[in-house]
């Protein structure tokens, strides 16, 4: 865990509501901050309860990376990836 609790006890099940832009900041500073994978080429979003990662990181183990990096924000399972490796 990066610092970065998950969001809990609220109504709306992954974001748990949150607003579109806390939410998508939340999980862009937590991709920033981690050491281990480089976030520039990643674009995050929302749609309805779900983030949605795209763009390009370096290997393929990135890609699972930034899920991990995301789903410890919003949750398991709200997060979707349109990730590739370079």
């Amino acid at each position: 865990m990066l610092g970065f609790p998950a969001f809990t006890g609220h109504g709306e099940p992954g974001r748990q509501g949150h607003s579109d832009a806390a939410t998508r900041a939340s999980v862009e500073s937590a991709l920033h901050a981690a050491a281990d994978i480089e976030a520039g080429e990643i674009t995050v979003s929302i749609s309805g309860s779900y983030v949605i990662l795209e763009g390009f990181v370096r290997q393929r183990g990135d890609v699972e990376r930034a899920i991990e990096i995301a789903e410890g924000v919003v949750g398991r399972g709200y997060v979707r990836a349109r990730l590739l490796p370079r």
